[in-house]
């Protein structure tokens, strides 16, 4: 007659891998669902650098001349003639940051003379000087109209 302990010790450890198989059947979907969504969120990631490259790059090329400029000699930056252009195309301090890629803030702490504009923004200050009102108004809008485009829809996380 066999032992009522090991027929009862046999039956537990049949229950249990019955349940531990069930509950990592519902672990292995889960994490089949979170590496989807990485991958997903991993593709979505290299789509923004990418268009952060190409913006980049569109940004180079919309001032060719400055970089020209800038290999010849070194760009002299005054506070005083970075206001007096401000003024010459009736700029706000914003939207003249918008032209050269910095803050408002900025732009009043450059002519005031507590800080110093970068390399990369004394090239586009310079640029400032080929500009007229016109044209500035018109690259205004199109900074303004990139700005304001939708970003692309996001797919819907999954359920788990």
């Amino acid at each position: 007659m066999p032992n009522i302990a090991s027929i009862f010790k046999d039956e537990i450890t049949r229950v249990a891998r019955k349940e531990i198989r069930s509950e990592v059947a519902n672990l292995k979907k889960a994490v089949t669902a979170h590496r989807s969504e990485i991958a997903a969120l991993k593709r979505r990631a290299l789509d923004l650098e990418k268009e952060i490259r190409g913006l980049l790059k569109s940004k180079h090329k919309a001032m060719p001349q400055v970089a020209a400029n800038a290999s010849q000699k070194p760009i002299r930056f005054s506070a005083n003639g970075l206001a007096s252009q401000r003024k010459r195309l009736a700029l706000s301090a914003h939207e003249c940051g918008l032209l050269v890629g910095a803050s408002g803030q900025s732009i009043y702490n450059w002519e005031a003379g507590t800080a110093r504009p970068r390399a990369v923004h004394l090239a586009a200050i310079a640029a400032l000087k080929e500009l007229g009102k016109k044209t500035a108004t018109a690259r205004l809008n199109e900074l303004r109209e990139a700005a304001d485009k939708p970003a692309p829809p996001q797919p819907a996380p999954k359920k788990t």
